[in-house]
């Protein structure tokens, strides 16, 4: 894992609605510093980085909690809309603290269906990199029903590291990586450090529970990862909450699920 952080050029870090959610359900501000100066760090060190971050919905929620238990679904579109401003106000203000502009991408899955949207998303991405901005990417999801559904920001880092030719994704999740059943669930569950075929590793592990923030889960990141490896990039799940996990990561200090590419 080490050696796949030092190597690696082209990074997307995806981060999930548990791991920018403070426990009492709130925008996780002491998170964001942290990744801000990681990402700063990493940047620092010649690697260009893009985020997709989820965390939108709950945004809205802490900003218009009387709306907290409305479960219509224009309601929880409207609550989207109004956290994307929260959520780019937190990233905006953070990162400017390390000197580094945030820009914000909002995508829908059929924007990766056209040939003629990639390539504006691939030249956008381009040209903001080669300034020195960090892309935050998130699902437009005022118009999307199905991703406030099911969750797909795990999908969605996947096709944008294809998109962009990322050398590593890394999905910053609520768990320390992939087990062979759910950690939560299970007392004697064992962290898989290694995966060289998530479709082997799909058919050998119990898929358990999702977390109450989170609306992806365990398969979301196995799908990610039979999306990025195919085009050569590897695919880490590492436990978001813990501070400089990428850092450490980079450096053999913590652990985490590595799928590699080939």
């Amino acid at each position: 894992m080490k050696n796949t952080i030092e190597s690696s050029k082209k990074v997307v870090i995806k981060i999930g609605s548990s791991t920018i959610t403070s426990e009492d359900g709130i925008i996780d501000r002491k998170f964001i510093k942290n990744l801000a100066s990681q990402v700063k760090t990493l940047m620092d060190s010649g690697k260009r980085v893009i985020l997709v971050s989820s965390g939108a919905r709950i945004a809205g929620v802490s900003t218009i909690g009387k709306w907290s238990r409305k479960e219509d679904i224009n309601y929880k579109q409207a609550l989207c809309a109004i956290g994307q401003v929260e959520l780019m106000d937190s990233y905006r203000n953070l990162f400017a603290e390390h000197g580094v502009h945030i820009a914000q991408v909002l995508l829908t899955k059929e924007d990766f269906e056209s040939e003629a949207r990639t390539l504006n998303i691939r030249n956008t991405l381009f040209t903001l990199l080669d300034e020195g901005v960090v892309p935050i990417i998130n699902e437009n999801d005022t118009v999307c029903v199905e991703e406030i559904k099911i969750g797909d920001n795990d999908i969605i880092a996947a096709k944008t590291t294809e998109l962009w030719g990322g050398d590593l994704l890394i999905i910053l999740s609520d768990i320390a990586g992939i087990y062979d059943k759910s950690p939560v669930e299970y007392k004697d569950a064992n962290l898989i450090e290694i995966v060289k075929n998530p479709e082997e590793l799909e058919r050998k592990i119990a898929i358990g529970r999702s977390s109450s923030f989170g609306t992806g889960g365990i398969s979301t990141k196995i799908e990610a990862a039979k999306i990025v490896i195919p085009y050569g990039a590897s695919l880490i799940v590492a436990k978001g909450k813990q501070e400089n996990i990428i850092l450490d990561l980079g450096k053999g200090k913590q652990k985490g699920t590595l799928f590699l590419g080939k």
